[in-house]
């Protein structure tokens, strides 16, 4: 006697299908870094066949691009929810003290990998390009509302912005090896500290103005 056909899985829509081989990425590039982002990978993560993630995402690297993006725009909007509302000296104390924390490595890692991995794959490197950008968008808004309200005194908002993100990015960096100030007994804390007494100066401030 032949056996009836085993029943096959319900087709989902693209889009509910999509997202979910998203999140499967998602959440493997924070577990173990973006290199961890295979199709073998994400296929085992998602519970599907590589076969049907090479359909909906036939560049593994769009999909690495797409993931870091994603990442990356979850935490800008973390802080813009931490921030609303607040005056533009309180709004910098928040991002220093929201990245600086030492709660961080995933988000890091995740970093260190993007530009390392952009050298050769582009759409990641545009991915980057793109995410810098909205961060020092960030960093540059609050820069000009404090110099509008007289808090700060800064001469040329966007440089400093940009010199501010790369400080941060630093010493985020090194604290992945534990390296001086940013490694070993109270990294968080140190890297804080020396960050916040720099950028206290460029903004025109006292070195202690966030503590």
């Amino acid at each position: 006697m032949s056996r009836p056909p085993a029943p096959r899985g319900t087709r989902k829509p693209p889009a509910e299908r999509s997202a979910e081989i998203l999140e499967a990425a998602r959440s493997l590039a924070l577990e173990h870094g973006l290199a961890a982002v295979t199709l073998r990978a994400v296929a085992a993560r998602a519970a599907v066949t590589p076969a049907l993630i090479a359909h909906y995402e036939p560049s593994m690297d769009a999909l690495v691009a797409r993931t870091f993006a994603t990442i990356v725009a979850a935490e800008i909007g973390e802080i813009g929810e931490l921030t609303t509302g607040l005056a533009p000296r309180e709004e910098l104390r928040v991002v220093l003290d929201t990245l600086l924390d030492g709660s961080r490595a995933d988000v890091t890692v995740i970093w260190v990998e993007a530009w390392t991995l952009g050298r050769r794959n582009e759409p990641l490197a545009a991915s980057v390009r793109e995410q810098m950008d909205a961060w020092q968008a960030v960093l540059q808004e609050i820069l000009e509302s404090g110099v509008a309200t007289g808090g700060f005194t800064v001469d040329d908002a966007p440089a400093t912005a940009w010199l501010l993100l790369g400080l941060i990015d630093g010493f985020t960096a090194q604290s992945l090896v534990r390296w001086g100030g940013a490694g070993g007994a109270g990294a968080a804390g140190g890297s804080r500290a020396v960050v916040a007494r720099a950028i206290a100066t460029f903004v025109g401030l006292p070195p202690t103005a966030f503590g």
